[in-house]
């Protein structure tokens, strides 16, 4: 990944910033990106990794927000390598309950956003005849979850534009795959009580939740492998064994 460019969206802290400093590890240059401003200090462990970052204030559901993002990119970097949308937001209550607003709010971000921000970095990507785009769904999304029907649409539609997106792409040498996490230790499962967290675990066959390393490590892997696209790679201990 040396001197390759990466963007990640949702990338002030969690998962995204995970996956941001795995990436910089290898040597690329990072795009970090969210809806609000940062403390510059947030680039800091970029700087001392000796790559070259930049943050793009944007929100990626806005159509205008996601093109300069990926135009601000092209003209800084030159290229874009990879694309790591990972902008998700949630709003779980249960059906009978939930408004419209709360089900549009959340297909916007994770659904719509990355529809943005693929069309944008699709027409980068087709003029360099390479490029790999990592889409963050949820294991959710494959097997769907009480009190999370607009959380678990939204991801399910993110596993068929990736689908959709690799079909289109392959042709140019460009890959588009899918990450579907289960529990990882993160500021969305730092707030169930323990109580919650222990039954949550007797789910998993490994009997414990995920780090942000090991979804950071599985963008990694599937970044530098282009023999892959099309798939949806299970973060998730062994909750959902696909056959």
């Amino acid at each position: 990944m040396e001197n390759k460019t990466v963007i990640v969206t949702g990338s002030t802290r969690g998962i995204g910033l995970g996956i941001a400093l795995a990436f910089a590890k290898l040597g690329a240059n990072i795009v970090l990106n969210g809806r609000k401003e940062i403390d510059p200090a947030l680039l800091e462990p970029f700087e001392q990794l000796g790559v070259k970052s930049h943050y793009i204030q944007g929100d990626v559901q806005n159509f205008e927000d996601a093109k300069r993002l990926i135009a601000e990119t092209r003209e800084i970097f030159g290229s874009i390598d990879v694309l790591v949308n990972n902008a998700g937001v949630t709003n779980d209550k249960l059906l009978m309950r939930m408004s419209e607003e709360d089900f549009d709010s959340v297909i916007g971000v994770n659904l719509k956003g990355t529809f943005h921000t693929i069309q944008q970095v699709s027409t980068v990507m087709l003029k360099q005849k390479s490029g790999t785009i990592i889409n963050l769904a949820s294991v959710v999304g494959l097997v769907g979850n009480a009190g999370q029907a607009n959380y678990a649409a939204s991801k399910a539609g993110v596993v068929g534009l990736t689908k959709s997106v690799a079909r289109e792409l392959a042709s140019r040498g460009i890959t588009c795959n899918a990450i579907a996490p289960g529990f990882i230790e993160s500021d969305m499962t730092e707030v169930l009580s323990d109580k919650v967290k222990e039954a949550s675990k007797t789910q998993i066959p490994l009997k414990k939740f995920g780090s942000v390393e090991d979804v950071a490590n599985a963008a990694v892997f599937l970044a530098t492998n282009k023999y892959i696209t099309g798939q949806v790679l299970n973060v998730d201990g062994g909750m959902v064994m696909n056959g």
